[in-house]
């Protein structure tokens, strides 16, 4: 069973030739009509988060200043993002839909979450917009299972380091952020020696590699670096920053995985939730709306067991030398701070 969580805002104000345009929702409900769910698709009502539950993350102060600047028209944040009228509304819409999704997971102990809402989320920071994200949609998510005493997992496989997660949770213990990401590319950081703050020693495991790279380096990151920091956290809850601009065909990055790769994620990342009806994973990047569909259908039949015809799986790209750095810088890293303490 799917619960789908997927407010459609209003478009009349936006940037149609921006990456992050309302197109992409609309590829994404394609790319989950066509798994033909019937009665195993849940759709639920839209839900706009509290000023209260925004602020387990964000600083009063920007979320002060971000809802002003929407109401007072918008404008440029920075080269990459903007804010309109509508943008606040949705903003509270797409962080709630998050929080409609874990509460309904948690209700009914069965099922999966998909968040197909927008703007994207992982690159906001506490007190930052940034990377097309106005709030951090999957960490509002992650603050409300820890403060409910969860152990919360978070995999970020967007093609971009989720940097607004990594540094909300970088001193805490309660979060596991797990990221592959291309490496050089925005926003920069996210190397393997980033292993979190003094109370959260390894609560931080970053996967960087190369232009070019192919699924199978990716899954030789998880098997080898993130595999064995996951089994010793435990999570109780995972949840997927689940960006498909990794994919070959996606015009703002340069790897080279195919919606058969993200099947196979799909399915590792699955076999970390504790128990069925603790995983839910939220719409990040991907910007080819033919990849990003396909990406979307691949991913969730992997999940819930319905047969899709995917892309094959990719192999053969570089990046085997980059996951034996990370592992030892990792290493290295975890050494010299273990001193310290």
């Amino acid at each position: 069973m799917l619960l789908l969580n997927a407010p459609m805002p209003d478009d009349g104000h936006e940037q149609p030739d921006h990456p992050e345009r309302p197109d992409r929702l609309r590829a994404t409900i394609a790319g989950i009509a066509d798994l033909h769910l019937g009665d195993d698709l849940v759709v639920l009502h839209p839900y706009r988060a509290t000023r209260a539950e925004l602020a387990r993350v964000h600083e009063g102060l920007y979320l002060d200043h971000l809802g002003a600047f929407s109401f007072d028209g918008g404008g440029e944040i920075d080269d990459d993002t903007y804010v309109t009228f509508d943008s606040w509304s949705i903003a509270q819409y797409t962080a709630g839909a998050g929080l409609a999704v874990i509460r309904a997971l948690r209700d009914g102990g069965e099922g999966v979450g998909f968040i197909a809402a927008r703007p994207p989320g992982h690159h906001a920071t506490r007190n930052r917009a940034m990377g097309f994200c106005l709030l951090n949609n999957v960490a509002i998510a992650a603050a409300e299972l820890t403060s409910l005493g969860e152990r919360v997992l978070i995999v970020d496989w967007d093609v971009h380091h989720g940097n607004g997660t990594q540094s909300i949770f970088w001193n805490d213990p309660k979060v596991l952020y797990v990221s592959t990401h291309q490496s050089p590319l925005f926003p920069g950081g996210g190397t393997a020696r980033e292993i979190g703050g003094p109370a959260a020693l390894d609560r931080t495991v970053n996967i960087p590699v190369p232009p070019g790279a192919t699924g199978d380096v990716i899954r030789r990151g998880f098997d080898e670096i993130a595999g064995p920091v996951i089994d010793e956290f435990q999570p109780s809850w995972v949840l997927v920053s689940a960006g498909f601009d990794a994919h070959r065909a996606d015009p703002l990055a340069d790897l080279q995985l195919s919606s058969g790769d993200f099947a196979a994620l799909a399915h590792t990342v699955r076999s970390y939730a504790p128990r069925n009806g603790r995983l839910a994973l939220f719409l990040e990047g991907g910007y080819n709306l033919s990849a990003l569909r396909q990406s979307v259908t691949s991913t969730l039949g992997s999940i819930l067991g319905v047969p899709i015809d995917s892309e094959p799986a990719t192999s053969g790209g570089p990046g085997n030398r980059e996951i034996e750095r990370s592992l030892t810088e990792r290493q290295i890293s975890l050494r010299m701070a273990n001193d310290v303490g």
